[in-house]
């Protein structure tokens, strides 16, 4: 492993360690340097703030994984998402909860639309553009992961992503059935 990736992989650990027993909000630059031994002119060679650094962690662990798979199905990828979330549950609950500029929500919220523009084609191919789509269903799921990871006892990851399965392909089935006459 390249020097820059030792670093890079010290302070995603020191991160995370500080994380268990703070909020992100309350962790700064320097003490994630002090949790790892190093400098701040360390820290700024490789990340711009420590919002890229938990943007890095999320890229390196799920990401750069996730583009060495094959997916069946574009669901494969959200049921690999919430089983990565919930795994790292704790780290994420409270990256999640922080707001604004270069925060994770963002990060992630633009990764989804990404990901539902590219998939969401096909289905409003009729339509002057798919990103205002994409944003809804990526505002929506970025919405339920909060609440879902925030739960003292959450349902598995495979429920839960079954479970927004159900509420979007239930709601366009019942949309598509003909109006009851009354």
């Amino acid at each position: 492993m390249a020097d820059s990736n030792i670093t890079k992989h010290a302070l995603a650990q020191a991160l995370k360690e500080l994380l268990r027993d703070r909020s992100l909000e309350k962790i700064s630059v320097g003490s994630i340097c002090e949790a790892c031994g190093m400098n701040r002119k360390s820290f700024y060679y490789h990340f711009k703030d420590k919002y890229d650094l938990v943007n890095w962690i999320y890229y390196t662990e799920f990401i750069d994984r996730m583009k060495t798979k094959t997916y069946t199905a574009s669901w494969d990828v959200i049921d690999d998402l919430c089983e990565y979330l919930f795994d790292n549950k704790e780290f994420y609950q409270k990256t999640l909860q922080m707001e604004g500029q270069n925060s994770f929500s963002d990060y992630l919220r633009d990764i989804l639309i990404a990901f539902f523009m590219e998939d969401l084609e096909e289905a409003f191919s009729k339509e002057p553009s798919v990103r205002p789509f994409a944003e809804f269903y990526a505002d929506a799921i970025i919405c339920a992961l909060k609440k879902w990871l925030v739960q003292r006892d959450c349902i598995s990851p495979l429920e839960f992503s079954s479970f927004i399965k159900k509420c979007i392909s239930g709601i366009a089935d019942h949309l598509l059935q003909p109006p009851e006459t009354y």
